[in-house]
């Protein structure tokens, strides 16, 4: 007997509880048939138009992905608009959409799991409390290193994008203790500073927060990385793959086989970065 999606949503939903979820977000079953079979399941960070086409391509009968495609309300979902082609495009391709997101962000081990691993911190702990779930994650290294050999070890870790890994502070200064969260993190500095990291592995800081956060460090710990927002979620595919996995296999009888895939494509908005100038020149009259 086939696997149908109403067991996959199950043993999705044993991993990440959707009531985890934060109150705001929007997560579980976007479109699919509880009862179709399913043989394969995709995994992405974003569902977009090229990741949906991906999905079919492989032929896949469930895509499942961290970010929601309607987290906030819409009134059509008529071609003439990127959420209604992307809804189209999966429906008459029999293909069900799942995401988990704030649920999968808290769950232990969950998205800021997979990038305290990609940093290499052990003896991990929550960097805060949000609505009551911990929300990411502080560690160790095994031992003090340079704050540019942690950033160029993180840049190895994570997968490549146009971006890359952004750093704040003296490149030869030591750390050992680390804070990451997965994702938009420029909202957690407090939290950082009370757990005395000597740097904070995000992304998505902004210009204003995270300058105030270095004047609040006066030029000192704790440093800023900001490894891309797609960069440090993509990670955790593997690891709910692998949990996925372990969930949908049987331990007695034969197995209904399901294979999951893990998207190939850069789901990162940006395509390619130009350079700045050497640090003291300038360009069109500004300071570089």
């Amino acid at each position: 007997m086939s696997l149908l999606l109403r067991d996959v949503i199950e043993a999705i939903e044993g991993l990440y509880p959707t009531p985890t979820a934060m109150s705001w977000d929007r997560v579980g079953l976007v479109t699919g048939d509880p009862e179709q079979p399913i043989r394969r399941i995709h995994l992405a960070v974003d569902p977009t138009r090229a990741v949906v086409a991906e999905a079919i391509e492989f032929g896949a009968d469930l895509l499942v992905t961290h970010h929601p495609l309607l987290l906030r309300g819409i009134h059509s979902v008529a071609t003439t608009t990127a959420k209604g082609a992307i809804l189209t495009q999966a429906i008459v391709a029999d293909l069900a959409i799942y995401c988990a997101h704030t649920n999968a962000d808290v769950a232990d081990p969950g998205v800021s799991d997979a990038l305290a691993a990609a940093c290499g911190l052990t003896d991990l702990e929550p960097l805060a409390l949000d609505e009551g779930r911990e929300i990411g994650r502080v560690g160790l290294l095994p031992e003090p290193i340079s704050l540019r050999e942690f950033a160029t070890r993180l840049a190895t870790a994570l997968p490549p994008a146009p971006v890359g890994v952004r750093v704040s502070g003296d490149p030869d200064a030591p750390v050992c203790r680390v804070a990451v969260m997965g994702g938009s993190g420029d909202d957690r500095f407090a939290d950082v500073r009370a757990c005395g990291a000597d740097v904070y592995v995000t992304a998505d800081l902004r210009h204003h927060p995270a300058l105030e956060a270095r004047d609040e460090a006066d030029g000192g710990k704790p440093f800023l990385i900001d490894a891309g927002h797609w960069a440090t979620e993509w990670l955790w595919l593997g690891s709910a793959r692998d949990r996925l996995l372990e969930q949908l296999t049987p331990v007695d009888g034969p197995a209904d086989t399901v294979e999951i895939t893990i998207s190939s494509l850069r789901t990162d908005p940006w395509d390619f970065l130009v350079s700045a100038a050497t640090p003291g020149s300038t360009t069109n009259g500004g300071p570089r």
